[in-house]
């Protein structure tokens, strides 16, 4: 998100965005969580669409400030869970998957509505309307793409870690959750840039994200 310029009207997009992203992603989890058997994210309120059970204060200002920021994680409690490990892992895919869902569904919508644009651009306030419309969805689905991508990231306390400890033997399982302490260590070297202007998370990704934003909006290309 550096690219984003000093637009108001593209911030608002970009926050919106993110606010849709991070409550579906989050909501996502919650309801995984709950139909596998632990009403703790519902007894915690996270069972909802409401934007302001998922924000993190700091994560949203960061958003603003620094054009990067995060939700308040989901809490479950593995113990409520049948299978644990496997249960956790289809817990954490839920956020991403979403993510990846409610982009599809704004890609349709985009195509929709720019099939249907030319009729109405005699009309010069729909036509307006139907242009700022467009380009708010496919602000939200660039957001959901790179949210959804970036947390199937291997490492702790992204959805990716779980989601590989889900998959893996449980004695490669075990070697593999040794390694959620240096998380943090490992995520912080990968999204601030070191050696160079670019993160060396960015090397990953972004081939991943122009890939998928490519097919659902095609000729488009956003990281």
């Amino acid at each position: 998100m550096s690219g984003i310029s000093g637009n108001p009207l593209e911030l608002v997009f970009v926050i919106i965005s993110f606010l849709v992203a991070i409550t579906v992603h989050e909501f996502a989890h919650a309801l995984a969580a709950d139909r596998l058997g632990d009403p703790t994210p519902r007894l915690m309120g996270r069972l909802t669409l409401n934007p302001l059970k998922h924000l993190d204060v700091i994560g949203t200002i960061m958003i603003v400030i620094a054009h990067f920021g995060w939700g308040k994680p989901v809490v479950f409690d593995p113990y409520n869970l049948r299978n644990p490990r496997r249960d956790s892992a289809i817990i954490s895919i839920a956020g991403p998957v979403s993510n990846l869902i409610v982009a599809i569904i704004c890609a349709i919508c985009v195509h929709l509505l720019f099939t249907f644009r030319l009729p109405l651009l005699s009309n010069s306030v729909i036509g307006v309307i139907v242009l700022l419309l467009g380009t708010l969805l496919q602000s939200i689905l660039v957001l959901n793409v790179m949210l959804g991508v970036f947390n199937l990231v291997p490492v702790h306390p992204l959805d990716g870690f779980k989601i590989v400890e889900g998959i893996l033997p449980e004695t490669y399982a075990r070697q593999w959750k040794e390694l959620e302490g240096y998380g943090i260590l490992f995520l912080l070297f990968l999204i601030f840039p070191i050696f160079s202007s670019t993160p060396p998370i960015s090397y990953v990704i972004s081939p991943v994200i122009n890939f998928i934003t490519g097919i659902l909006l095609p000729g488009t290309q956003y990281i």
